[in-house]
């Protein structure tokens, strides 16, 4: 777990640059003669962003859509626990560049409040007990994981994505 959380790492620096794209915005003339503003950031609290960088060798396989862990041993607290109840805005969800050297091949964003939204409706039409998305298992037995196309989601879901088509299009 730790060696995946210190290889993402070095994908930090990318996805800032990237989201700066949708998060930062150059204010008007008006804000800069009144306020001594040149950027906006867009949204007026404090925004929380799930990052996830899978290796490139997914990519083609599943380029269309994002996982989050569901179950881990001894009732830790999960990721789609966390997003459903309420914590979170963003996630970006990320495949790597064959070098795995800090570039991204293909990435989502992808706002949270319409994943818990279609997720709360999904539920009620499933049968008692089930859950939307795919359990997707770890090899290992660690953990479980579900697995959303993004086809299946609202358009609203995506905020942005590279690239715009091919391989991770919905």
């Amino acid at each position: 777990v730790r060696h995946d959380f210190d290889w993402q790492r070095q994908f930090i620096p990318r996805i800032k640059q990237v989201l700066a794209n949708y998060l930062i915005d150059e204010a008007p003339f008006e804000e800069d003669a009144k306020r001594n503003t040149d950027l906006l950031v867009l949204e007026a609290k404090t925004v929380r962003i799930a990052c996830r960088v899978r290796r490139y060798d997914y990519l083609e396989r599943y380029g269309g859509e994002f996982t989050l862990r569901a179950k881990r041993p001894g009732g830790i607290e999960t990721e789609l626990q966390k997003v459903l109840r309420g914590f979170g805005d963003f996630i970006f969800y990320g495949f790597s560049t064959p070098d795995e050297g800090g570039e991204l091949a293909a990435w989502v964003l992808g706002d949270l409040d319409e994943f818990r939204l279609w997720h709360s409706r999904a539920l009620s039409l499933l049968p008692k007990g089930a859950m939307p998305g795919a359990l997707v298992p770890n090899p290992d037995r660690s953990s479980e994981g579900r697995a959303y196309r993004l086809s299946d989601l609202p358009a609203a879901f995506v905020r942005a994505r590279y690239p715009s088509a091919g391989r991770l299009a919905a």
